[in-house]
């Protein structure tokens, strides 16, 4: 007699994460509301330098964009996470109509156009579509590497030249996303933004302190500067030889 034997479990996929852009709260919640109830994780961003710090983290899967935002318009959003290689697809929701702003908005990077009032069974569908687009994520990594620093992303370790650097877990957070933007300067609203997850100025030097710390340990009597200082503007990491 045969033992009956339960199917496997079904592999548990992890939903979809949205990052909403808009700064009309009705419009916001609405589509929020819509996209959670169809089992997705939706992050809401207000204002455009808010908006534009979320985006270049690239850690959505979509991105819900509208053209007319406070601070930095959607446009310019999308440029600049295209010239640091940020490939998170991008729907503009906006009102702007004409075939000129449709133009502009594809040709300016965005992956979709849909235009308000809207249906959101049509929004869903194109959100739908563009995820279902191969993934161009950094996160697929498991090591990072610049030069003779090697980051196992794993085993959460970093060597320099073979060296293992004993690093706090923010340290290792902040050298991780220096890495991945390697040799593109970084401000600090960005590593507020990405690393402590402060989407607004807490008036503390503690990215300050934090690099000074990082430096000591990645550069302990060693003159070749990793994490390099950009006057009134922010740090690079340039790969060490």
């Amino acid at each position: 007699m045969k033992r009956a034997t339960a199917p496997p479990s079904p592999a548990i996929i992890p939903a979809m994460r949205i990052l909403l852009v808009e700064d009309d709260a009705q419009t916001a919640g609405h589509v929020a509301r819509g996209m959670a109830s169809e089992g997705y994780e939706v992050d809401i961003a207000t204002t455009g330098p808010e908006g534009l710090t979320r985006a270049i983290g690239g850690e959505h899967d979509v991105i819900i964009l509208d053209r007319m935002l406070p601070g930095v318009d959607g446009l310019s959003i999308v440029k600049s996470m295209r010239a640091v290689g940020v490939r998170t697809p991008v729907l503009y929701l906006t009102a702007m109509s004409g075939i000129n702003d449709r133009v502009e908005g594809l040709e300016g990077g965005a992956d979709d156009y849909l235009i308000k009032p809207f249906a959101f069974a049509e929004l869903l569908a194109r959100v739908r579509a563009l995820g279902r687009r191969p993934a161009h994520h950094a996160d697929d990594q498991t090591q990072l590497t610049a030069g003779g620093l090697k980051m196992d992303l794993i085993k959460r370790t970093v060597r320099r030249d073979g060296r293992e650097l004993d690093l706090l877990p923010q340290e290792f957070r902040l050298l991780e996303y220096l890495m991945r933007n390697q040799g593109r300067t970084v401000t600090r609203t960005m590593l507020l933004g990405n690393v402590w997850d402060m989407h607004f100025d807490p008036r503390t030097n503690v990215v300050e302190s934090h690099v000074s710390r990082l430096r000591s340990k990645l550069n302990p009597g060693d003159p070749r500067e990793i994490i390099q200082t950009v006057r009134n503007v922010g740090y690079v990491l340039r790969a060490p030889r």
